[in-house]
């Protein structure tokens, strides 16, 4: 009678790996969600200040703000939305989104 060997991993060694990449997933996904949300905040801010820049030189060009730039003149990052511009009496104010 010959014995032979098995070569690979037993069932209980597959499900403690599986159990330990499900902990690293536990704690990876809400830092990568966070790190996104961070990222995307400061597209936003970056847009509104280069759209601030943009309304300033229109403003000594044409002696008034816009209320919208064509897209070859400003473009807001891939993802961001807007901006929505409205004139007020002390200048203008600006919003914007993400998708």
């Amino acid at each position: 009678m010959t014995r032979r060997t098995a070569a690979g991993f037993t069932l209980v060694e597959l499900i403690i790996v599986v159990v330990i990449i499900g902990l690293l997933a536990t704690i990876a996904i809400p830092k990568f969600t966070s790190s996104r949300d961070k990222a995307l905040v400061t597209s936003m801010k970056s847009d509104l200040r280069n759209l601030l820049t943009q309304q300033e030189s229109w403003l000594a060009d044409s002696g008034s703000y816009a209320t919208s730039f064509p897209t070859s003149v400003w473009r807001p990052t891939t993802g961001v939305t807007g901006p929505t511009i409205a004139l007020t009496a002390d200048g203008w104010t600006a919003s914007v989104g993400h998708t």
